[in-house]
């Protein structure tokens, strides 16, 4: 977006935009706005044949993961590959589920996971798949009970209202979910239409050596050689409608699904990608990209702490290794983006071109005699200037107290529900949320380690004291400095874990049995919680002002834009909603004299291969049936195996597991990853080198045909030669 705009701005009289065709994540209902640029890079189909609410389209074979309660918030994408339910999506979008099957008997995660016959499959609780039924530009129903007199609280309150008028009348006598979300910074709205399923069952997935080959080393890189996959499958009830899990529940028959190509596919071959963005930034100005830089460094070093002492602690233990895979897997991915977007955004000066775009937006806001243009930057500059320290202190809590060590978010959680349910009246009502509870506190024990937690709290809170500005700490840092622990962490941990009746699964179900809160109300883990939290809402009453401005400021900032660009068409940012993306599949150069190749082969997976570090281990069928060279009808022209390729899409996160489709709308890729030249992508798109990194189909029909042996898959599936 920075290169329009400095294009846009450049002249006052004469403000005009070009939008490269690979930049931008577009609304499926307006892609006939592109569609010229489209079959330009090749594509064969018509609009119609992406978005159509009257007959089947490529729409109906996209799913959005999510969980129950937050299912509109989608953690990642798949795609529909059969005609009985039958999706896949990433190895890391699976992970979660993976681990939750997995125990030193059964590791899944070790060994891979192959369902033979569809009584095999594993049920997923919590996790839901949305599909896309229609969506509708609701703006004109929504913007004239809007005004600029407003509070931003007020017109925030005016949308929810009318927006949960317009999803419950979308909604209502059927069996799907409704939403409406704005785009733009709160100047346009959109409804979302979603049938959300509830059974959704593990089917399959490679070895961890394998899904994850590379690990944290070839994480944001390429050249890249993982087999980044998962596979699940969708059930209903008989009458095909959404339902919780049951036994009696049937394969959905979805109204689409993708064939598979084992074609092959060459440099500049058309390729476009759909699935649910989660959030970028690239109307980001100058004031908001210091402070995401600031976090971004933050993050980093906090997390520094919390992965070193979760390698430390999963090396020594077979049970901790599976049961912290996914949180570590979590915290890294983040650790590692935020080193490398930092890294991106200084190299390509994104800084100074953000002052450039701010500048020539000011000149043309003089003489728009507007003054909500004219005071858009304004606003921005007092509001992130007024934050800043308040913002450090709010990562520094939420970082070292909620999402390092758990204990105290499960604390404050099961109090909370506690005293939630003995509020309820309704008999039936309270045993069903009684049961939530339940379900939630064995699965939290499931996956908790003590000797972890207490080495986890000695060190974050350690690294928490020693940067925090002293103002912002919250008070139950005066316990660790008291004389009984003279600021030694390692010793005020130890006093949590040993006092603390939420380290004890048996001790909680023994509050559950009485639901007496006063025997809990001066538990350590739970003083330490309601300290950080009283902190938390402190900051956030003394940053309100701030925090109106700044969302006031973005809001007139981005509608001058869209005034600037009135015939132009311009993606919104990624909110978690439907997007299609397009462009071509193509190599790059990431600095002078190296040039990277568009594909990978399973090759590459040998010469890696280090048997010394576990990112790099390779399973010994998957060598014998690369020296057999049995690779089957996998095989590219070269008699390769094709394993990973690259394109030029603009993706971010949320995108993982996104279908990769070629012109003709066949299945060619799953997306998983970027590379970590253009991790400035979610602020900063750089045409030359932002990549999209997929994982060739023909490498995943390999694994499931030649190593896992699960040809009742493959003959579920349609595949194209």
């Amino acid at each position: 977006m920075r290169k329009v705009l400095a294009i846009l701005l450049i002249s006052i009289f004469s403000l005009s935009a070009t939008v490269r065709a690979d930049e931008g994540m577009w609304l499926l209902s307006l892609i006939g706005k592109n569609y010229e640029q489209m079959k330009a890079q090749g594509f064969r189909l018509t609009p119609e044949d992406i978005y159509n609410i009257n007959r089947s389209s490529l729409k109906d074979a996209v799913v959005g993961l999510g969980n129950a309660g937050s299912s509109f918030w989608h953690f990642c994408s798949g795609e529909l590959i059969s005609g009985e339910g039958l999706f896949s999506t990433n190895h890391h979008c699976g992970f979660g589920m993976i681990q939750s099957h997995s125990s030193v008997e059964h590791d899944y995660l070790r060994d891979g996971f192959w369902a033979y016959k569809k009584s095999d499959e594993l049920p997923n609780e919590g996790i839901t798949a949305q599909i896309l039924v229609r969506m509708e530009d609701v703006t004109d129903k929504i913007v004239p009970h809007l005004n600029d007199d407003m509070t931003e609280s007020e017109r925030q309150n005016v949308i929810d209202s009318i927006g949960k008028i317009i999803s419950d009348e979308a909604s209502k006598g059927t069996v799907n979910d409704a939403q409406v979300i704005d785009i733009f910074n709160g100047n346009q709205f959109l409804l979302f239409v979603y049938t959300t399923y509830r059974d959704v069952r593990m089917v399959g997935a490679p070895p961890q050596s394998m899904g994850k080959f590379g690990g944290d080393t070839d994480n944001w890189e390429w050249p890249r050689h993982t087999a980044d996959f998962s596979l699940f499958r969708i059930y209903t009830d008989k009458d095909g409608n959404p339902a919780d899990y049951s036994a009696d529940n049937i394969p959905l028959k979805p109204k689409h699904f993708f064939p598979v190509s084992v074609k092959g596919l060459k440099d500049g071959d058309f390729a476009m990608v759909m699935g649910f963005p989660g959030s970028t930034d690239r109307f980001l100005t100058s004031f908001g990209l210091k402070e995401a830089m600031m976090t971004n460094d933050l993050i980093y070093n906090i997390r520094s702490v919390k992965i070193n002492v979760l390698r430390k602690k999963m090396a020594e233990s077979q049970k901790t290794r599976i049961q912290y895979a996914s949180k570590y897997a979590s915290c890294s991915n983040y650790w590692k983006y935020s080193l490398q977007q930092n890294k991106a955004l200084k190299k390509l000066n994104t800084m100074q071109q953000k002052l450039d775009i701010e500048d020539n937006y000011s000149k043309w806001a003089a003489r728009s005699n507007n003054t909500k243009y004219g005071n858009a930057l304004n606003l921005l500059k007092e509001g992130y200037a007024d934050r800043s320290d308040a913002r450090r202190a709010q990562l520094y809590i939420s970082e070292c107290v909620f999402r390092g060590p758990e204990l105290f978010s499960f604390a404050y959680s099961v109090y909370s529900n506690i005293e939630g349910i003995a509020a309820i009246k309704d008999e039936a009502e309270r045993s069903k949320a009684m049961e939530k509870l339940t379900k939630y506190i064995n699965g939290f024990y499931k996956d908790f380690d003590p000797a972890v937690e207490q080495m986890l709290i000695a060190q974050m809170f350690d690294y928490a004291y020693k940067n925090m500005d002293q103002k912002y700490r919250p008070s139950f840092f005066d316990d660790v400095q008291a004389k009984k622990f003279k600021g030694n962490a390692e010793k005020y941990a130890a006093f949590l874990m040993n006092k603390s009746v939420f380290v004890s699964k048996a001790k909680v179900e023994q509050l559950l049995k009485s639901s007496n809160l006063d025997i809990v109300k001066k538990d350590p883990a739970l003083l330490v919680a309601n300290s950080a939290i009283a902190k938390v809402r402190e900051i956030g009453k003394a940053t309100k002002e701030a925090n109106t401005n700044i969302e006031r400021g973005n809001r007139y900032f981005v509608d001058g834009i869209l005034q600037i660009n009135k015939n132009k068409p311009i993606a919104p940012d990624a909110n978690s909603t439907i997007r299609i993306t397009y462009g071509n599949i193509r190599g790059y150069e990431p600095r002078d004299g190296v040039e990277y190749e568009y594909y990978t082969t399973l090759k590459g997976v040998i010469q890696k291969e280090d048997s010394t570090s576990s990112e790099f281990i390779v399973p010994k069928k998957l060598k014998d049936l690369f020296y057999a060279r049995d690779f089957g009808i996998y095989a590219d022209k070269n008699g390769d195996l094709p394993t990973c390729f690259i394109s030029n899409n603009d993706i971010t996160g949320g995108n993982s597991g996104s279908p990769v489709l070629d012109a003709e709308g066949n299945l060619i890729g799953l997306a998983f990853d970027g590379n970590s030249e253009a991790m400035s992508g979610d602020i900063d798109f750089e045409e030359n080198l932002q990549r999209c990194i997929n994982l060739d189909v023909r490498y995943m029909l390999f694994i499931i045909d030649k190593f896992a042996g699960a040809r009742n898959l493959i003959d579920e599936m349609k595949i194209v030669r």
